[in-house]
């Protein structure tokens, strides 16, 4: 039997290196985690997964192999001179003696391997489940967020049920659709202005965002909107979003003192909606945040939406969620879900934030490829059951 050991950084690197040197084919013997002490996991290179592999696994009985004859008995004295024929018994039985110690010993060993995987710290993973376990680590679910599914799945799931992969799977997605919380669209009242503002770091789409939901609202339904622009950092975005609109033909300031912004307000104090677009903030760059958080109380705005793109790691949006929450943030606009491969980095996003999601968006045609969120969608766009540009 060719069995195989991988190691890798991470469980998903290590299945892709299962795939690719013994093919789909492939059956996982046992996963753990090698040099995972508290304090070397947090050495970079130290943490490292181990996934044991076979593609011809076939783990035999204990019991010796029959042959279609019994062995022959025998004789209670030999004779003096051997032939052929009282030989070749005798070198069968040996054969088949040290093939049946062989094949324990293969026993022996995979079971041992399972029993090494129990006595790892981790919960096994039940057969039935183990695809649908690796298909949410190529998805980009943490392997410990991907086991507390399974565990939940399995408590919930009733005997032979978890032998159904659609069963499991739908159970999976309601779980997940769950975790998503959502606000709606915005809502806008004839008459009555609300104050938007978009905020969050550079270079995750808040302008063109901006523009999308100001065309939906202008020209789909015929609100009475404005734009403002504290963005005076980057010529040319202010200038994209003069473009913007100048097409839609709406009134645009651009601010750059707390003064200005209040008098910009106060002209805007008749329209239905004013959206702001803010300047790119790192989350690191404390100052630049207290200076945001300053500006958005000029405008006493009705909501706050952090704009992160889905293409960043799951680390990055939390920590970036987590240092924006002292402007004030109300809720999440995702963007370019187009252009990410998984969306499983958005589940610990969600979960340490606890911030709704309001709009998703997928794409950068203007005023298209945005849409309000829904937790459905969103858990199975995770699952990979649906694409970001379904609709």
């Amino acid at each position: 039997m060719d069995v195989k050991t991988f190691r890798a950084p991470t469980m998903q690197q290590a299945l892709a290196q299962v795939r690719r040197d013994l093919g789909p084919a492939a059956v996982i013997l046992q996963t753990r985690e090698v040099n995972g002490s508290r304090l070397l996991r947090w050495i970079p290179g130290m943490r490292q997964i181990e996934v044991t592999a076979s593609v011809d696994v076939n783990v035999p009985s204990r019991l010796a192999i029959r042959t279609s004859e019994p062995a022959a008995e025998l004789p209670a004295e030999r004779p003096a001179r051997e032939t052929r024929e009282t030989r070749e018994p005798e070198y069968r039985s040996r054969e088949r003696d040290r093939l049946s110690e062989q094949l324990n010993e293969l026993q022996s060993m995979v079971e041992g391997l399972c029993q090494q995987s129990r006595r790892d710290g981790r919960a096994e993973i039940p057969e039935q489940m183990f695809q649908l376990y690796t298909e949410m680590i190529e998805a980009e679910i943490g392997e410990d967020l991907a086991r507390e599914f399974v565990e939940r799945v399995r408590s919930e799931t009733m005997g032979d049920e978890l032998a159904d992969p659609v069963l499991v799977k739908s159970r999976l997605a309601r779980m997940m659709e769950a975790e998503f919380q959502h606000t709606g669209p915005i809502r806008v009242t004839p008459g009555t202005r609300r104050v938007v503002a978009l905020v969050g770091p550079t270079g995750v789409g808040k302008t063109t965002t901006i523009a999308k939901l100001a065309a939906n609202y202008r020209l789909r339904e015929k609100r009475r909107v404005g734009l403002i622009t504290v963005d005076t950092y980057r010529i040319a975005a202010v200038e994209q979003l003069r473009t913007y609109a100048d097409i839609i033909d709406l009134p645009m300031k651009v601010v750059a003192t707390p003064r200005e912004m209040r008098e910009a307000m106060q002209e805007f104090s008749s329209l239905d909606l004013v959206l702001m677009d803010t300047a790119g903030r790192s989350p690191r760059d404390e100052v630049k945040i207290q200076e945001l958080k300053t500006f958005l109380g000029e405008a006493e705005v009705d909501e706050v939406h952090l704009v992160l793109s889905a293409v960043a790691s799951a680390a990055t949006l939390t920590k970036t969620a987590e240092r924006f929450g002292t402007a004030g943030t109300t809720s999440l606009i995702l963007t370019k879900l187009d252009e990410a491969t998984a969306v499983g980095n958005l589940l610990p996003l969600v979960r340490s934030s606890k911030l709704p999601v309001s709009y998703i968006t997928n794409g950068q045609s203007v005023p298209d490829d945005i849409e309000a969120a829904d937790a459905r969608r969103l858990a199975r766009m995770v699952l990979g059951m649906e694409l970001a540009a379904a609709r």
